[in-house]
């Protein structure tokens, strides 16, 4: 089993939030959702880091960061890969039962969604969750990414990922499966909220969105990936369970 938190995290604040969750709800590893630094600055991101997440080595929680548009205007993100245990922009994390396949939304490329593919074809796990900044659909300040959706909605779905988890907007919004695939925005780690609109025609069915901060909680078992959406008093506002 692998429970791990996700959040997009920019403040302390979050960051205290998550560790009283934590201390109760042991962790294996935070995700983060992108933009994780909007100083453009990588002493002043080091220094934030530190001060929102220092606690989780002694807790014994890893990290897997993505990176967000904000990420890669200096040095194209690389000062972020050392603190965020990131190999590189795009790579595999295999937590207990759950693949995670992070992925650098800034750059869609033929390159990297050949890495995909291949990464996808060759998974035995038996949880799948695709992680990227830019969402394949969401109705709030944006919509959906449209190399994204051209390039690599169609792979999720071919290869049965149970789960595609994105920042960008600043709200949490879970839209309902499309041929297999769930997908959850949340950009609640940011204080400047984007307000929720009306979706597209043609969107997958939204179940729940609300303009929040907070962060993710998923528990991988055996039969059900649970996952959890909570506000910045680590109460639970939004859940689903997808069956294997």
């Amino acid at each position: 089993m692998g429970d791990f938190g996700v959040g997009a995290p920019d403040e302390t604040e979050l960051g205290e939030a998550m560790r009283r969750f934590e201390a109760n709800h042991p962790t294996d590893v935070i995700v983060t959702l992108g933009d994780n630094d909007y100083t453009e600055n990588p002493t002043a991101f080091r220094h934030n880091w530190r001060q929102a997440f220092g606690w989780r080595k002694d807790a014994g929680v890893a990290v897997a960061g993505t990176l967000g548009n904000h990420d890669v205007v200096v040095d194209h993100g690389r000062y972020e890969f050392g603190p965020l245990d990131m190999p590189k922009a795009r790579y595999t994390r295999t937590v207990g039962n759950v693949q995670l396949f992070i992925l650098n939304s800034n750059r869609v490329s033929n390159t990297q969604t050949g890495w995909l593919e291949n990464v996808l074809a060759s998974s035995t796990a038996q949880w799948k969750i695709a992680v990227l900044h830019h969402p394949a659909w969401t109705c709030g300040a944006y919509r959906g990414h449209p190399a994204v959706l051209e390039q690599w909605v169609p792979l999720l779905e071919r290869y049965d990922v149970d789960l595609a988890l994105s920042g960008h907007d600043h709200n949490y919004q879970r839209f309902g499966s499309r041929n297999g695939v769930r997908y959850i925005v949340h950009g609640g780690g940011n204080r400047n909220l984007y307000p929720i609109e009306r979706c597209p025609a043609g969107y997958p069915p939204r179940r729940f969105a609300r303009a929040l901060r907070g962060f993710l909680f998923i528990r991988a078992g055996e039969e059900r990936l649970r996952v959890s959406s909570l506000n910045m008093r680590r109460r639970i506002v939004d859940s689903v369970s997808i069956s294997d």
